[in-house]
Parts: structure tokens; C-alpha cells; sequence
């Protein structure tokens, strides 16, 4: 029968067919995500906005590209590993905090603490997979390390760093640790780096003052995002 393939595809051709399907799953997730952003907010903030017309909104299917690009490029990065489900659960917490917090300088609980229950749940499923109990325990010390530091920051200057950047700080420890404490630091300190480069275009372009409080989730989840990544291509 030589009409059959006498080869099984290869690692390449396996990472490129799982990046398509998690990429269209991505899509998906972002219109979900577009479709609930409402929900996402909490009550007493809808309530105070209630008479605000929001003026950063996503325009249509962005949010369905972007995850989907995301979640594609997780595939690409960490290949199909044990450790994918959970990267892909902080991506999509990722997309919809980064939506809530640049249109009301948000970061809600109800999205934070699942990004971390979940996204501990998930490594812990990926190192009973691997024995890769180590990287678990590092991911939990740094989970606590930086979410002490953030609320140290936040009470040196609550202006700059708020609760809600806090408690995320305890969700990109988690994801950051998972790799290496020298993922923790470029993470960490990317963040500032990252705002500080996001803050110059719009102090130029007159955006926005010396005195205004730019959303600085996203920057967080930046920093974490990209430093989770390039290790992840660096160590494959």
C-alpha cells in the first residue's frame, strides 16, 4: 500500500497542527471574553461608571485575534507540554484583566483569584506529570515573594502600586517561579521597566500627565507573559 505515509509526522509538524487548534480554541476564548466583559466588572464599579460612556473600547474581533495569536504562540513556546493548560489559563485571565484595567483601572478579584486557583491547580497536575515537584514549590515561594514585595510597594506608595496590582502580583510570582528565580527577577522588575517604556508615547502625545495613574496590570502581565516565553523557547 504505497499510497500510506511510511513516516509519522514529526515534532515540528505536531506542534504546528496543535498551535492551529489551540489558536482557533484562543479565538473562541476571546470572543467569550468579549461577550462577558460586562460580567467581569464588579458591581459597585458598573455602578459608579453607570453614567460614563467607556472610551477605550476593544474594536471588533481584536480580542478573538490577539488570544488567538496568544494562545498559539504558548503552543510554539512550551510545545505540547504538561505545563500548556495552565499557560493558557493565564493567557486568557491575561486578555480579559488587561481588558478591565485599561477601561476602568480594574483588576477584579473574581478574575484574579481563579487565574491563581486555577493556575496553581493546573501545575500541580503538570508536576505530578513530570516530577517536577521543585519548580511547584519555587512557584508557590515566588507567589507569595512578590505578592509581599507589590503590598511593601503599595504602602510605600499607594499611588503606584495598588491592591489589585498586589494581588496579581501573587499570579505572575506563580507562572514566573514555575520556570526560575531568574524568571522572577526579569519579570519583576520588567514590569516597571515595561511601564515606564509604555508611559513616555503617551506623556509625549500629551495623553497623559506626570500626575496620572496609568493601569499597571497590564505591564505586569506583559513582563510575565513575555519572560515565561522566551525561557520556555531558550530551555526547549
Amino acid at each position: 500500500m504505497s499510497g500510506w505515509p511510511h513516516e509519522l509526522p514529526g515534532p515540528a509538524t505536531v506542534t504546528a497542527l496543535a498551535a492551529l487548534v489551540v489558536g482557533a480554541l484562543g479565538a473562541a476564548v476571546g470572543g467569550l471574553i468579549r461577550f462577558r466583559a460586562g460580567d467581569l466588572v464588579p458591581v459597585e464599579a458598573a455602578t459608579a461608571h453607570a453614567g460614563q460612556q467607556v472610551t477605550r473600547r476593544v474594536p471588533p474581533v481584536v480580542l478573538e485575534v490577539v488570544t488567538g495569536l496568544l494562545f498559539a504562540l504558548a503552543v510554539v513556546c512550551a510545545g505540547v507540554s504538561a505545563a500548556l493548560p495552565a499557560y493558557l489559563w493565564f493567557l486568557a485571565a491575561a486578555v480579559a484583566l488587561t481588558v478591565v484595567d485599561v477601561q476602568h483601572q480594574l483588576l477584579p478579584r473574581r478574575i484574579v483569584w481563579p487565574a491563581l486557583a486555577g493556575g496553581g491547580l493546573l501545575l500541580l497536575v503538570a508536576a505530578a506529570a513530570t516530577s517536577s515537584w521543585d519548580a511547584l514549590l519555587r512557584a508557590a515561594l515566588a507567589s507569595a515573594l512578590l505578592l509581599a514585595l507589590h503590598l511593601l510597594l503599595a504602602l510605600i506608595s499607594p499611588r503606584g502600586v495598588g491592591m489589585g496590582d498586589v494581588r496579581l502580583a501573587s499570579v505572575t510570582g506563580l507562572y514566573l517561579g514555575w520556570v526560575s528565580w531568574q524568571a522572577v527577577a526579569i519579570g519583576a522588575v520588567g514590569a516597571f521597566v515595561l511601564q515606564a517604556v509604555l508611559a513616555v508615547p503617551l506623556l509625549l502625545a500629551h495623553r497623559a500627565d506626570r500626575h496620572a495613574q496609568l493601569p499597571f496590570g497590564p505591564a505586569m502581565l506583559a513582563a510575565a507573559a513575555l519572560t515565561v516565553g522566551i525561557s520556555s523557547l531558550v530551555t526547549r
